[in-house]
């Protein structure tokens, strides 16, 4: 039987505690690289559902004294001036075929600057041209809607970040064993997350497959979760999805809210922007739900995970969530997500390798 996304979504428990059993192996080289020249500031380079994991990540390597500049490839490999300034360069690409990556990683190359490449397949065209191939530890997802590589992705960059600042004793050991444990807990309870996330999609059905127009906001490392929604449900549910800072969402776009949009409000414990935002727009949309790591549900439209971990580390929880919505909301539509559309987009475009 082939796999689906919820094969991938399953394993990802076992995949994520994998790659932190292995990390101080599969990260080797960012631990030499560390040892070599001191990292404040670095360039990523990435798109689509990388982007995404790319801002999940990036404030944790800011709580590690590290700047984070995040650059969408194509733009930046024509319009955009590379930074001297970056201590380390690294480019996204889980398929290893982003065309646009494979080019922006090409222009830095060109100035005399190394480049790592974070791929689920160390021999793609990104791996082989990069300098330092990293392996997510995923290997290739056969469904084109990527879930396990996703998380993977933003496991691998948190755990980039924790070598960078051992290495170069940014964070005290006792508080980087922590954080390790944390991550650890996090895999662990990825099985429990995703049975409560089942029973609240049972529960919420018929609003989920009547929705018109998905609408996530979030906040810090969250705007990579409420992003990713966007990306997830726009490429299988298919019809209108966006994720906003939450901030954001209160300067223009709350005005298009009508009475077709689920609005998703994300949390990782109980905050009181978020609280008031959603009590405002539940009477001008069909249904608002809180997505929170808190211990108590606050009503019946609160998926409450009841996990406590750093807000840094809280996109691999919540996460799971979006992806399962993506997966049954799709199924509830009568989308057949085995059937390929578009299928001569990349060769007509050239978007992928």
């Amino acid at each position: 039987m082939s796999p689906t996304m919820l094969t991938y979504i399953n394993e990802e428990s076992d995949v994520l505690a994998n790659i932190i059993l292995r990390h101080r192996q599969s990260l080797e080289e960012v631990s030499r690289f560390a040892s070599q020249k001191t990292l404040r500031r670095i360039l990523i380079l990435a798109t689509g559902s990388s982007l995404n994991a790319a801002f999940c990540a990036r404030y944790f390597f800011e709580r590690c004294g590290i700047s984070i500049d995040i650059k969408e490839p194509y733009t930046f490999s024509h319009y955009e001036n590379s930074d001297p300034q970056a201590d380390m360069v690294i480019a996204i690409s889980q398929s290893g075929k982003s065309a646009s990556t494979l080019e922006a990683m090409r222009k830095v190359q060109a100035q005399g600057r190394p480049v790592f490449a974070l791929t689920a397949d160390p021999q793609s065209p990104l791996g082989k041209a990069s300098d330092y191939p990293l392996d997510i530890l995923t290997g290739i997802e056969s469904v084109g809607f990527v879930t396990r590589g996703f998380s993977a992705t933003v496991l691998n960059l948190l755990l980039i970040a924790l070598l960078i600042a051992r290495q170069q004793q940014r964070l005290p050991e006792p508080q980087v064993e922590e954080y390790v444990a944390q991550l650890q807990r996090i895999a662990a309870t990825l099985p429990l997350v995703i049975v409560r996330t089942e029973a609240f999609i049972r529960q919420h059905r018929a609003v989920l497959q009547n929705g018109k127009r998905f609408v996530a906001t979030g906040y810090g490392a969250l705007v990579g979760v409420a992003k990713e929604l966007e990306t997830k449900f726009t490429e299988t549910v298919r019809v209108p999805s966006s994720g906003f800072e939450l901030e954001a969402y209160m300067h223009g776009p709350y005005l298009e809210a009508n009475a077709g949009h689920v609005m998703f409000f994300f949390e990782d414990r109980p905050d009181a922007r978020s609280r008031a935002l959603r009590e405002y727009m539940t009477p001008a949309v069909a249904k608002t739900f809180t997505l929170t790591l808190a211990k108590a549900a606050q009503d019946d439209q609160t998926l409450a995970l009841d996990v406590a971990v750093d807000h840094h580390f809280s996109p691999l929880l919540l996460i799971v969530p979006v992806q399962l919505m993506a997966f049954h909301i799709a199924s509830l539509k009568g989308i057949d997500l085995s059937v390929r559309i578009f299928d001569d987009f990349d060769r007509i475009l050239k978007s992928k390798i």
